[in-house]
């Protein structure tokens, strides 16, 4: 079995400062340590209530110059370079404060960062991580612009990216790794870029307020004219403004002959962040943007979420089990005809799965439909419940001394019926970790190889004795 590798988050919080490239205002932002499962969070504290926004695909609401995200009216503009830094790090939960909008363009990568949250220090957290695994090809395409996402399934988080800008200047390009651990090396020092005649355009709109030619790479595609080169010189508050040999205004080096493509990369790692699971699979992405990023990034979180509900454990269920009856009922107060329960094939710290045969026998056939037999859903979730009561009480070294009961049941949802000669088989996860014997868990119930329940179950062990 492969090894399962811990959550992470940072020891101590860290402060960077700069403008937003596009707000043009200073901007404090603030990585804080944040619990397991929290993901990444944006947290606005310069308004009222302190709002958070969670970084999720369903709050993207621009892609124009950078993917912006929004809930409730609130706004976070340009995420893609601080959650780049975040994944690249290989970072799982963080809450990140800001007083504006907008995150520091700093130099127009992720470097700082990276370097920033280096600095703070990252540590683990007493929850597995969760890997979403890519088992068949899935693909986006946005029939427009010619663009593509596509990803396949590897042993590795691998990236390539393909760009092709159809300008003398920038030709095409490429960019790869071959697993995410080459993130900071090769990628995050990539910085933004732009076109001249992009560049004119923002400027007219009053956009890029906090620019210069230290955070973004311009390449020179058209002729300057002497009023381009004073609107130029004023904007980057610059006495003369200059065209390199290799097309690039002023005096910036590039870090790296495909710069472009990288931070193409980089952008593609960012925007993904938004799916809110890690991957393991090979993205190829052609002439990607943030509109094809994150409209990839809802497909496949859409589909990520539908696996997830019908992912049916792979139990052989005539193997012998690792609890019979006899074993359940040592454990459980549980007895005929509300032990609901027969087996337990799985066990561990943060989930159980188990099983139960539904019989014509069962007493509740007899007054619940008759004529056509359906299991009751509210037993459905009792079954699933006391799965769950064996993974609670599994933490205390005398289970036969403890009730539990339940605290909570919420989103509730039943997708199938259940009959007699159904074999059903449940699952539950811990939410967060069991603490003064109450357990927060997710659990499912399938049969038939569908999902036929879920629900969020709290649950309370109370010692008798």
């Amino acid at each position: 079995m492969a090894q399962k590798i811990k959550q992470t988050t940072i020891e101590k919080e860290v402060t960077l400062e700069g403008v937003g490239l596009h707000t043009g205002k200073e901007v404090t932002l603030t990585f804080k340590p944040a619990k397991a499962s929290t993901g990444y969070v944006f947290k606005r504290v310069d308004l009222e209530g302190q709002p958070e926004i969670p970084a999720d695909v369903s709050y993207v609401v621009d892609t124009q110059r950078g993917t912006s995200l929004e809930k409730n009216g609130v706004s976070i503009q340009t995420s893609e370079h601080v959650l780049a830094a975040c994944v690249g790090l290989e970072i799982d939960n963080l809450l990140i404060e800001m007083n504006q909008s907008e995150p520091p363009i700093m130099d127009g990568s992720s470097k700082f960062f990276v370097e920033a949250l280096e600095k703070a220090g990252i540590s683990e957290l007493d929850a597995e991580r969760e890997e979403y695994v890519i088992k068949d090809v899935i693909s986006f395409t946005d029939e427009n612009s010619g663009s593509e996402l596509v990803i396949m399934p590897s042993n590795e988080y691998e990236i390539t990216t393909m760009v092709d800008f159809g300008t003398k200047i920038l030709g095409t390009q490429n960019a790869s790794i071959k697993n995410i651990t080459q993130f900071k090396e090769e990628i995050s020092d990539a910085r933004t870029f732009s076109f001249l005649h992009e560049l004119e355009t923002l400027l007219e709109h009053g956009l890029i307020q906090g620019g210069d030619l230290n955070n973004a790479i311009v390449y020179v595609d058209k002729e300057l004219s002497e009023s381009t080169m004073e609107k130029l010189r004023k904007a980057f508050n610059k006495e003369e403004i200059a065209v390199k040999s290799n097309g690039i205004l002023d005096n910036l080096t590039l870090h790296h002959p495909n710069e472009a493509a990288r931070h193409k990369l980089l952008d593609v790692i960012g925007d993904l962040a938004l799916i809110g699971t890690r991957i393991r699979g090979k993205v190829i992405a052609t002439k990607p943007g943030h509109y094809v990023n994150t409209e990839f990034a809802k497909k496949l979180a859409k589909h990520i979420k539908a696996e997830k509900r019908n992912n049916v454990p792979q139990v052989d269920l005539n193997q012998p089990p690792l609890m019979d009856v006899n074993q359940i009922m040592n454990m459980l107060p549980h007895r005929q005809p509300m032990l609901l329960i027969d087996k337990i094939f799985e066990l561990s710290e943060t989930h159980v799965i188990g099983s139960k045969n539904v019989t014509m026998n069962e007493d509740f056939f007899r007054g619940h439909f008759p004529g056509a037999p359906v299991m009751p859903g509210v037993l459905i979730v009792e079954a699933m419940a006391q799965t769950g009561g064996v993974l609670i009480l599994s933490t205390v070294p005398d289970p036969e001394n403890y009730l539990t009961y339940f605290m909570k049941i919420d989103k509730v949802k039943f997708k199938q019926k259940v009959v007699p000669g159904d074999t059903l088989v449940f699952k539950c996860d811990l939410i967060s970790p069991i603490r003064r014997g109450i357990c927060h868990m997710q659990g499912y119930a399938f049969a038939n190889g569908k999902l036929c329940a879920e629900a969020e179950l709290m649950a309370q062990i109370v010692k008798t004795k």
